[in-house]
């Protein structure tokens, strides 16, 4: 948690420590909490088939990103916002979505992304630019469901 707080805060100088220590903890929170009510099995593919031949309710990377999305969003931090991001978009085996957090006023191509189903619910994190195993594009229409 403490990486991903010195991550945060070096987003921008005036963010207060206290503030991307709290964000830190509810994304690890949230993660360990959609974990268990995704049921979630490892490998990640292999999850995504239990979804999609309906032996399991959620869990592609889609919930992930949109399911914290909206509970952070709804936490109306006063140094962050939080944006929608996808690669390989299109690509039906191969389409990734994550959520991207930026300090205020930032761009997406400079923010963190935040990836609990690459993993199997294990936290991933990186600064967008050294994801070197994707290329991340911003989804502003995409929107939440």
């Amino acid at each position: 948690m403490t990486r991903l707080t010195i991550l945060l805060q070096s987003l921008d100088s005036n963010i207060p420590p206290s503030e991307a220590e709290q964000l830190s903890k509810d994304i690890f929170h949230r993660t360990q909490l959609l974990t268990k009510e995704f049921a979630l099995t490892s490998p990640p593919v292999f999850h995504n088939f239990l979804v999609n031949v309906g032996l399991r309710d959620k869990g592609l990377c889609f919930h992930w990103s949109d399911a914290l999305y909206i509970y952070l969003s709804e936490k109306r931090y006063a140094s962050f916002e939080f944006h929608l991001a996808g690669a390989n978009i299109g690509e039906y085996f191969y389409e990734h979505n994550a959520l991207v957090v930026v300090a205020k006023g930032g761009k997406v191509e400079e923010g963190v992304l935040i990836d609990p189903w690459r993993d199997s619910g294990e936290l991933f994190f990186s600064t967008v630019k050294n994801d070197d195993a994707y290329r991340w594009h911003h989804r502003p229409a995409r929107g939440c469901r």
